[in-house]
């Protein structure tokens, strides 16, 4: 390897092995298996110039977004790759941009839940799932009660304040494979997977999660605003919240239908 590349990942010289394994135990464990899946068309001849993405530990603990390009030069008597040349890039600042622009297209940028486009994609994956597995989900809109004077008594600052904190405890109602997502303005979307294949359990399941957020957002809200001058104002304020809720199962409808 290349001293330049070395340096790149923040080796010595001496650091790094000029070995197949000093540069494959360095892969992201869960980038490994996709690169060497990546790479093996090209080490058995089947391909010519390989490209692949992964990340690569770098001597700080960090990793580093790395664009491997490469081919293989050297062959031995029984056709097994024996030597290849090619050239690492760092990407690290590209797949940045990648995730930002990802974040803007798909995630609400004041709460960083899901926005309306993502929203449509978990449902619809939602909505697949209940249909192969035969067991219930549900959505639940609902929007905040009482969050309008807020806004307009002390401003739009600490009316965002109040929403991200509605949507963390949102978040801490619900499991890790249910969604929340913002639908807009103080309105949000709850969809609760893999319920149970009997209606009524199904029902009483969703029933338990809606009357715990309920009492998630009717806890009082405290914000602390700083003021010109550098005093802090603490506002308190409550708001509740109205639930609807509807359950589904093998749905063929669009998912449109399912939310109106």
């Amino acid at each position: 390897f290349s001293p330049r590349y070395k340096q790149m990942l923040g080796y010595a010289e001496h650091e790094f092995e000029n070995s197949a394994e000093g540069w494959s135990k360095r892969i992201h464990p869960d980038d490994a298996a996709g690169v060497m899946t990546t790479l093996q068309p090209y080490l058995d001849g089947k391909a010519g110039a390989a490209s692949v993405e992964f990340r690569m530990l770098c001597k700080d603990g960090s990793w580093q977004w790395t664009l491997g390009r490469g081919k293989v030069i050297e062959r031995d008597a029984s056709g097994k790759a024996t030597r290849m040349i090619g050239t690492n890039a760092d990407i690290t600042e590209r797949k940045r941009l990648e995730e930002q622009v990802r974040q803007l297209a798909y995630f609400d940028p004041l709460t960083k839940l899901p926005n309306r486009r993502m929203l449509g994609d978990r449902l619809s994956q939602t909505m697949a799932l209940s249909k192969r597995s035969g067991r219930y989900a549900a959505v639940m809109v609902l929007d905040l009660d009482n969050f309008k004077p807020l806004n307009d008594k002390h401003g739009h600052l600490v009316g965002d304040m109040l929403l991200v904190e509605a949507a963390s405890r949102l978040l801490h109602c619900v499991r890790a494979v249910d969604t929340v997502a913002r639908f807009g303005g103080d309105e949000f979307v709850v969809v609760l997977s893999e319920l149970d294949v009997d209606k009524a359990e199904s029902s009483a399941q969703a029933q338990l999660i809606a009357e715990k957020i309920l009492a998630s957002l009717s806890a009082p809200y405290v914000m602390t605003l700083r003021k010109e001058g550098g005093t802090d104002m603490t506002i308190k304020h409550h708001c509740s919240a109205s639930i609807g809720v509807v359950l589904f199962v093998n749905h063929k409808t669009p998912h449109e239908d399912i939310l109106r």
